[in-house]
């Protein structure tokens, strides 16, 4: 059976960081995207951005809630 992980990340999306992912005392990752939130390009960068990070294939990337929020929902198949 795949290892799963469900996590909830914040997107700063039109950033001149990015792509950044960044994780602060809490655990929380702040994900810096250069795509703005128009035609899903923040939510491919934030795709890119965790798969690098992961070290996983985008295609393992699922985004299942806040497709449209700064906040979203993602399981990372490992």
């Amino acid at each position: 059976m795949a290892d799963n992980l469900k996590i909830v990340v914040h997107v700063k999306p039109g950033s001149r960081k990015g792509p950044l992912v960044e994780t602060d005392e809490q655990g929380q990752l702040t994900i810096f995207v250069q795509g703005k939130a128009i035609d899903g390009k923040a939510n491919e960068g934030v795709i890119l951005a965790l798969a690098d990070h992961f070290g996983v294939a985008k295609s393992h990337i699922t985004i299942t809630r806040g497709h449209t929020s700064r906040i979203k929902q993602v399981i990372i198949d490992r």
